[in-house]
Parts: structure tokens; C-alpha cells; sequence
């Protein structure tokens, strides 16, 4: 499935407060905005109040907005993270990355309402369980969120969709829908949009 990414974003010259939010629909398009329309959209990027940048860049913590776009610099620059550790723990580089990318696309900042943090976008329960100490150092947070990933995968091979739909909803909602995606429009969408990724 052809994925269409649209990324809108306001950078003014004298103000940056856009905090960025993620939406994918039912055929799998990915869209990007500032101004979310309702509540399915997901913050993905909170941009704190900050003077101005440069007119030529625009600075997020440690990550920079160039001539680049935000997500392929960032997957540049965790490649090789996401690489080694995948390979230490015997999962696939290529789902590794498509978890990420509709995680967090690529923002070791990220962080979600509900509370979920960086780059695999990991829960307090989820971390402590997986031995994370620290949720918002990247080497932590892709450790520990390939290592749910691949307990999800053991748990329920050889079904990579409902793997999936666990690291979104949790393993308990696959189970109390006997072993199938749970009925939630975010999960189905989010399995759709990994597996897309994961397919190119």
C-alpha cells in the first residue's frame, strides 16, 4: 500500500509553539498537522515555547529541522542503534524501524498523552518490566521496546498483526478478543500503517 505522508507544520520567524499530531485513516495515509481536527489525531512532537531560531533552521532540543526532513535525519541518525540492537535480540531491522517510524517518527522526544515516552513510545509498566531505567535515553528505549516487541511476537507467532496490535493496545486487549485485533479504530489503524511500512 502506497503510503501518502502530508506534513503540515507552522514555523514562524517569531514564535515556535506548533506541537505536531499524527493521523492515519482507514486506507493507511499518514497526515501530519498542528491543528488537530479531533481527538484520533496523536501528539507526536510537544514543542515547548522557545525564542526563535535561526531563519534557517528550526532546533528541537537536539534534533534540527534542515534541508532534511525531520524523520529521515533522525532514522539516519538511529540506524545504527536500531540495527545492532535488533540484531542482539533476533528481531527484524525492517519491523523495528516501521514500529518506530509510527511510534514516534523517529523523535527520541517524543511524548504521548498518555504518557508514553520516546522513540518506541514505552509505558512506566511497560519499561519497569523490560528492565528500562531510564525511558527518555534512546539505547534504554530501544532495548527495552524490542524486547516487548519480541515477547509479543513469541506470544503470538506466527500472527505479526497481533503482535502488533499488542504493542498498541496491550497484549491483555488481544487476548480478551480472542487472540484478534481489538475493535479500537487506533489499533486497527496503527497495525495497518506498521505493516505498510514494514511491506515497502
Amino acid at each position: 500500500m502506497k503510503i501518502v505522508v502530508m506534513l503540515a507544520m507552522l514555523l514562524s520567524t517569531t514564535q515556535v509553539v506548533a506541537d505536531i499530531y499524527k493521523f492515519v485513516d482507514t486506507d493507511g495515509r499518514i497526515y501530519y498537522t498542528d491543528e488537530p481536527r479531533n481527538k484520533l489525531y496523536k501528539c507526536i512532537i510537544k514543542t515547548p515555547l522557545a525564542p526563535p531560531p535561526p531563519p534557517s533552521q528550526f532546533s528541537f532540543k537536539n534534533t534540527s529541522f534542515k534541508s532534511q526532513s525531520f524523520i529521515g535525519s533522525n532514522k539516519k541518525r538511529f540506524a545504527e542503534l536500531i540495527e545492532q540492537t535488533a540484531y542482539k535480540h533476533q528481531v527484524d531491522a525492517k519491523l523495528v524501524h516501521a514500529v518506530i517510524q509510527t511510534e514516534s517518527a523517529y523523535n527520541a522526544d517524543a511524548q504521548s498523552p498518555k504518557g508514553a515516552v520516546g522513540l518506541m513510545q514505552l509505558m512506566p509498566d511497560t519499561a519497569k518490566r523490560f528492565g528500562v531505567i531510564d525511558r527518555n535515553n534512546p539505547d534504554q528505549n530501544v532495548d527495552g521496546g524490542i524486547r516487548y516487541l519480541k515477547h509479543l511476537i513469541a506470544l503470538f507467532n506466527p500472527k505479526i498483526d497481533l503482535a502488533l496490535a499488542a504493542y498498541n493496545a496491550g497484549e491483555n486487549a488481544v487476548m480478551r478478543n480472542n487472540n484478534t485485533i481489538p475493535p479500537y479504530p487506533e489499533t486497527q489503524n496503527y497495525v495497518k500503517q506498521v505493516l505498510a511500512l514494514y511491506r515497502q
